[in-house]
This record gives C-alpha cells, structure tokens and sequence, in this order.
C-alpha cells in the first residue's frame, strides 16, 4: 500500500484504503533526488493532485477493479509524507540518515463483502512505528526499517531491506528499485492469507503462513511537464513467500501494481 502526486501522487494513492492493501512496494528512494527548481522531476515541498492504480487484489475471491483517487505527497528537508505513512529524519549527514517511521496499515478483508469470507474475522486497521537508517552512494539509496504495530489489531512486525537506483536526466526521472520485506508470523497471517482453526470451512482449510521473506520491484518515473505540472508513473510487483501463496484464500504468486498520476506543484 510507502507521497506526491505526480510520483508523489502515486503515493498519495496509498493514503486510500482501498489501494493501501494493494501498494507494498517502497519508494522513499525519491528523497534522494529532491530538488528545487522548475525543471526538478521531484520537486520539494507539497503536490497536490490524482491517480488511476490498477492492481491485482491480494485474495482470490476479491473483486478486481481500477480505482482513480485524488490525493496528495509532501517532500521535505526531514520529512517525507507518502499518503499513508510519513518518515522523519532526526539525523542527516555524510550519506548517512536516521529516521522515525510511522504507517496505517488498513483492513483488507471483510466477511460482508463476499459469501466466500463468511466466518472469516474482519482484518482491521492497525497504525505501525518504527525506526530506519538511509545511507546514499553514488549509485543508490539503500534503506533499512523495521517496525511493529502499536496498536493491538495484529501485534506483528515488518522488517524491509531496499535498494533506489534514481536516474535523473533533466526534467524526467527514471528509478527501479529492489528489496525484501520480512514479516512475522502474527503480521503475515493477519494481513497476508492466514486462516485460524475458528475460521475453518469446508474448502477453507485453517492456514499458518508463518513469517514470510517477499522479493519486490519497482519502477518510479516522473517527468516534470513544466513549473506547475508533473506526471508519475509506478508499476511494483511482490513475488509471494510460499507461506502466503499457499494459503487457501489466494490463488496467484505475484502481487502487481500500476499507477499514473497527474499532480500540481504548489
């Protein structure tokens, strides 16, 4: 489900509950690349605008849908604001950053919304904070976090490991990105196809995904169509742990993302 429209604004798809279930990928990489200016692909401060995502639906009895939302991603000197979540950096200096981490994680499944689920336990919102170190070389941004949830709903925790590799030429921006994400047990089964013994059915075999390891990819692009506008684009994939593409409430391996935005530059 990690903002400004534009590419911020494909973030700002995240602050939608909606698409929050659907964008796991993260993309923080951009603060490595945040410029003033009226050419900069990934402009500082506030943009405002919209997005169309199209995605994969986790479950397999989920409806499968576009979506265009409007929204809005805030770039700055310490802050970094990605429509669902936010990071605050407490120390920056040679390539090296620490920094605070906050995200809501919303519900992705709710018995009402299908007879298949019937039984199931609705998967509630929970709000997660952690810490996370950055350090930037001449070809990448790699990050580190780990976080866990405050709030009682799944008592998980999330670790990501990632790799930017932003490539600016002039008013476009082009920047894949890779990396792993470990979540526990409590977290993964919660959120990612677990099935406890009371929400057992004929054809709904009770399932333990146990703590999972995903593979990711992205790839963020962002041209600057001039002082006011810009355009984004995102398409990110999950490759599955085999503790969730086992589970009987999904029936793929992958988990893809695109996103198209239009944001204005205030």
């Amino acid at each position: 489900m990690r903002d400004r429209l534009a590419l911020l604004c494909l973030v700002a798809l995240l602050g939608c509950p909606g698409l929050a279930a659907a964008i796991e990928v993260d993309i923080s990489g951009l603060q490595a690349v945040i410029a003033d200016g009226d050419d900069s692909p990934v402009p500082s401060g506030l943009v405002v605008g919209a997005a169309a995502i199209g995605y994969t639906p986790r479950y397999k009895d989920a409806d499968r849908r576009g979506i265009v939302v409007p929204g809005f991603v805030y770039f700055g000197e310490r802050t970094l604001y990605l429509g669902d979540r936010v990071r605050y950096y407490f120390y920056r200096g040679d390539g090296v950053g620490l920094f605070a981490y906050g995200r809501v994680r919303f519900g992705n499944l709710d018995p009402e919304d299908t007879d298949a689920w019937h039984g199931m336990d609705q998967r509630e919102w929970q709000f997660e904070a952690g810490l996370g170190t950055s350090l930037v070389t001449d070809y990448a941004l790699i990050t580190a976090r780990v976080s866990s949830d405050v709030t009682g709903t799944s008592n998980g925790q999330e670790g990501l490991l990632w790799a930017d590799f932003p490539w600016v030429q002039g008013r476009l921006l082009l920047m894949p990105g890779f990396g792993v994400v470990w979540r526990s047990s409590n977290l993964a089964n919660y959120y990612f196809g677990g099935v406890s013994q009371h929400e057992a059915a004929p054809g709904r075999p009770a399932h333990d995904t146990g703590s999972t390891i995903s593979p990711m990819a992205t790839l963020v692009t962002s041209y600057r169509i001039n002082k006011e506008w810009l355009a984004s684009g995102i398409v990110g994939i999950e490759h599955y742990a085999s503790g969730t593409r086992d589970s009987p409430l999904i029936d793929r391996s992958n988990e893809i993302t695109g996103i198209l935005a239009l944001g204005y530059v205030w």
